[in-house]
């Protein structure tokens, strides 16, 4: 096969995103014909027909769209070196952090702490579901992703996983709720109404199979998957929280909640995933070094 020429991978980009001859030439500043030429080139080179044509209009081909993949890839790549080796010759960098929806905020300023203030940072915080952000890191539009979910990771996933904290849990809730409920946990549980973690949590889990050993069934007053919802339930007086204490730091703090029980045994574990990358940003092991 010929060496591959970059520049017709681009038109070609080009054609596939606008999906005509005649946008993609228009966009492109380049006559229809030339720009036709240079696809059948590339196609040539390839060993392939990339387009098929529907109407007015072109559709990839099977090979056309495992080129197309391809490409994205190459210009992700290309991208990346030039940001990050511009950033190396400024005074300013960015970190792009994607956190889990619904993960704690408290947790998020925890890890960021290192660089907040810094003149010579700039944070860029996204939030999504775990599989945008893990997209988004695969893509290289991110450089790191939080999140209490830890990706599946088999011999051939890119995945690394760093350990980020280990937090304790609590039964929490305002103080005239926990007001004389001293007792054993047992009671404490059947007593109370409880605001729950939702059942595809790795919490939960730990929480039911507690709740199994004690051969109990409480009784919920809510099921929610996201921390920030939980610590408003609980400053609402919905019932006993089931959450760990960083999420409510400022609330026990200010005696607005308070702990009616540590729940020996269960803790959550937040993480930060990353790719191994051949010019990986630097603030990125300057955050991961400072946590813990």
């Amino acid at each position: 096969m010929a060496q591959l020429n970059l520049h017709h991978l681009r038109l070609f980009r080009a054609v596939a995103k606008d999906g005509t001859l005649t946008g993609a030439a228009r966009q492109l500043n380049l006559s229809q014909s030339a720009l036709s030429t240079q696809l059948r080139a590339l196609e040539a080179s390839l060993g392939q027909d990339l387009f098929q044509r529907l109407g007015r209009g072109l559709v990839l081909t099977e090979a056309g769209r495992i080129a197309l993949d391809h490409a994205e890839a190459i210009f992700r790549t290309a991208d990346d070196l030039a940001d990050t080796l511009r950033e190396t010759q400024r005074g300013r960098r960015a970190l792009r952090v994607g956190a889990l929806a619904t993960l704690s905020r408290n947790f998020q300023m925890q890890f960021l702490r290192p660089l907040i203030g810094r003149p010579d940072v700039e944070v860029v915080l996204r939030s999504g579901s775990q599989a945008e952000l893990l997209r988004g890191l695969e893509s290289l539009a991110l450089d790191v992703v939080l999140t209490n979910l830890a990706p599946a990771r088999d011999a051939a996933s890119p995945w690394l996983i760093h350990g980020i904290d280990d937090q304790p849990v609590s039964l929490i809730g305002t103080p005239a709720r926990v007001a004389g409920q001293a007792g054993p946990l047992r009671d404490l549980l059947l007593s109370q109404p409880l605001i729950l973690p939702t059942r595809e949590t790795a919490l939960r889990a730990a929480f039911d199979a507690l709740t199994a050993r004690l051969n109990i069934t409480p009784v919920a007053a809510a099921e929610v998957d996201d921390m920030a919802m939980i610590r408003l339930l609980a400053r609402a007086d919905a019932g006993l929280a089931i959450i760990p204490p960083i999420v409510v730091r400022d609330e026990l703090a200010s005696g607005l909640l308070v702990e009616a029980a540590t729940l020996e045994g269960i803790s959550e574990t937040f993480m930060a995933v990353t790719l191994s990358r051949r010019f990986p940003n630097p603030l990125l092991a300057e955050v991961l070094t400072s946590q813990g």
